[in-house]
C-alpha cells in the first residue's frame, strides 16, 4: 500500500520561499516543459479548473475551483490541491493544499516577466488590487527592480490602505500612471484603457472566461506576451480583445518561455508591453517540487497510507 505526504496550506508557506520560486519558475519556463491547457468546467456560481505538467521526473496535477461569491459565504474565492506524483512511474507522493502554491508561483511568473520585460530603469509601481495576490507582487517585483515609489490602488479602500501600511505605498483613489503596473483584481469589467509609453504591464486577474481587466484597445495597441497562448485566448484578457475583434491569436508577439530564452526581447523604451499571466502547470510543478524535496528534508507533513 502506498503512502503520500499531505500538506497543508500553512506547511506550503513555511517551506517555499518567494526568491525560490522566482528561481524555479524561470528555469521551468526556459525548460519549456508546457502541459496542456487547462480543463475547465462551468458550474452554477463558478468553475473548476484543472492543470497539468511534468518537468524531467516530476508531475503535478491541480484542481482549483474558482467561485466570485465565496468571500460572501466566507470561502476562499480560489481553492483546491495540487497532487504531485513521480513522472517515471505515476507513483503518488504528495497532496498539498494549492492556495499558496497558486499565489507564489503567479508572484514569481509576475517577477520573471518584469526581469525581462520591464525597462531597467522603471522605478513606479502600481498595483490594482491589494488582496493577496497585489502583496505578493509587491514582495517578487522589488526582487528583480528597484521600485521607489509604490501606488496602490482598490476599489476596497480600507484593504488599499493595510497594505500601504505593511508595504510602505501610497493609496491612490484612481488608476495613475506608472512604470510598471500589475492588475490583480476578480474584476468582470475591463478597468484598464490606458498606460504611459515604455509601461509593462502584468495583467494576473483574469483566470476564466467571466473576467476582464484591460480594454481590448490597450491589448491591440501594445505588444501582447503570454504565458499560454490556448489559455490566453480561452480566458486570459486576450479572450476579451478577440472577442471585440481588436486582436487574433496571430497578433501576439510570443510567450514568456520564447523571452526566457532570448528568442524575444523588449524592442524600445518607448514600447507598452503586456503580460497575460493566466497561470500554468508548468509553474505549479516547478513550486510544488521545492516543496516536496523540502518536506521530505525536514520531516514536515502527514503520511497517509491510500
Amino acid at each position: 500500500m502506498s503512502e503520500v505526504l499531505v500538506l497543508s496550506a500553512q506547511d506550503v508557506r513555511a517551506l517555499l520561499t518567494i526568491d525560490e520560486c522566482i528561481a524555479a519558475v524561470e528555469d521551468a519556463f526556459r525548460a519549456r516543459a508546457i502541459g496542456p491547457a487547462s480543463l475547465s468546467l462551468h458550474v452554477d456560481g463558478g468553475a473548476f479548473h484543472v492543470k497539468a505538467a511534468a518537468i524531467d521526473k516530476a508531475f503535478a496535477v491541480k484542481v482549483n475551483g474558482n467561485f466570485f461569491d465565496n468571500p460572501a459565504r466566507g470561502l476562499p474565492r480560489i481553492q483546491g490541491v495540487v497532487m504531485f506524483a513521480d513522472a517515471t512511474n505515476g507513483r503518488p507522493l504528495a497532496i498539498l493544499d494549492s492556495i499558496a502554491i497558486t499565489i507564489l508561483r503567479t508572484g514569481a511568473a509576475t517577477a520573471v516577466a518584469t526581469k525581462y520585460l520591464a525597462r531597467r530603469d522603471a522605478r513606479t509601481l502600481l498595483i490594482c488590487g491589494c488582496g493577496l495576490q497585489g502583496r505578493i507582487s509587491i514582495e517578487s517585483i522589488r526582487r528583480v527592480r528597484d521600485i521607489g515609489e509604490l501606488l496602490l490602488f482598490d476599489v476596497d479602500r480600507p484593504r488599499a490602505e493595510s497594505l500601504a501600511r505593511d508595504s510602505g505605498g501610497t493609496v491612490v483613489d484612481s488608476i495613475v500612471p506608472a512604470d510598471i503596473i500589475v492588475t490583480c483584481t476578480p474584476s468582470r469589467r475591463a478597468f484598464l484603457g490606458d498606460a504611459p509609453p515604455g509601461a509593462f504591464i502584468a495583467a494576473v486577474g483574469a483566470d476564466s472566461s467571466e473576467k476582464q481587466e484591460l480594454e481590448p484597445a490597450l491589448m491591440a495597441s501594445s505588444t501582447v506576451i503570454v504565458d499560454d497562448l490556448a489559455q490566453c485566448a480561452s480566458f486570459g484578457d486576450l479572450r476579451g480583445a478577440i472577442a471585440a475583434r481588436a486582436m487574433t491569436e496571430r497578433d501576439v508577439r510570443g510567450t514568456l518561455a520564447d523571452v526566457v530564452a532570448g528568442r524575444i526581447t523588449r524592442r524600445s523604451d518607448e514600447e507598452v508591453v503586456i503580460f497575460d499571466s493566466t497561470g500554468t502547470a508548468l509553474q505549479d510543478v516547478a513550486a510544488t517540487a521545492i516543496v516536496y524535496a523540502r518536506a521530505l528534508a525536514l520531516g514536515v507533513g502527514v503520511r497517509v497510507a491510500l
